[in-house]
């Protein structure tokens, strides 16, 4: 989960987080797509890179409310969320926090847009 391009602590909560929630992956969530499964995906980036393009049916909750709005839009805490953003570090700390909040499954989606995308993937938006 390295990144050159971030500042070093920021980095390691994020490579923190990471390690307590599970993964999945963009082939993971595009087959279950297929299979027809109901897959509740999390946007957490701002809203304008959401207005640019996002996963087909995410719900947006930015990194800066998800907390706080959460429970109004999933109420169950047993829901499986998966949560993505830019490339992987602000999904993993969201999901680390609702961890913290009593969601079982919340879930980080590696690579995050730039994984989806740059498989091909599609999007809306």
């Amino acid at each position: 989960m390295a990144d050159k391009k971030h500042a070093p602590r920021f980095v390691a909560i994020c490579e923190a987080a990471s390690a307590r929630v599970p993964h999945t992956t963009a082939d993971a969530v595009k087959a279950r797509l297929d299979a027809g499964e109901s897959v509740q995906l999390i946007d957490v980036r701002e809203e304008s890179e959401f207005a640019a393009g996002h996963l087909p049916g995410a719900t947006h909750l930015s990194k800066g409310v998800i907390e706080r709005d959460v429970e109004k839009t999933f109420p169950d805490a047993d829901t499986e969320l998966i949560l993505y953003c830019g490339g992987g570090y602000r999904s993993a700390l969201a999901a680390d926090n609702l961890r913290e909040m009593g969601y079982t499954n919340a879930i980080s989606l590696d690579g995050g847009w730039r994984g989806w995308t740059d498989a091909g993937l599609p999007t809306e938006g």
